[in-house]
């Protein structure tokens, strides 16, 4: 029987780059999910033509993901707790994901 709190690196390609995440096995899904998501919007703000450059795109995306967030926050009464919990925990593994791929451009 495996366990599903080990960590286990996972692939997610956004914007035709890789970024190796580390994840729980139970989070895998939502962690996939969540890079097929941002990389949809980063896409529609790229092929808008308004924005140029993988960082700006990034922080535009990064800036309408959270509106929204925010904005449904603000709309439902009583939000789960565990589900802001889990955003932000997915958040936080983007980000370092992120953090250590420009480091390796470098």
């Amino acid at each position: 029987m495996t366990d599903k709190s080990t960590s286990d690196a996972v692939s997610v390609h956004i914007m035709e780059k890789e970024f190796l995440v580390a994840c729980k096995e139970d989070e895998r899904e939502e962690l996939v999910a969540s890079a097929r998501y941002l990389d949809q919007k980063m896409r529609e703000i790229r092929d808008s033509g308004k924005v140029i450059g993988t960082d700006r795109i990034a922080v535009m995306a990064a800036l309408n993901i959270t509106h929204d967030l925010l904005t449904r926050d603000h709309q439902q009464a009583g939000v789960d707790e565990s589900y802001v919990q889990r955003v932000k925990r997915l958040h936080d593994k983007i980000e370092n994901a992120l953090f250590h791929n420009q480091q390796m451009e470098f």
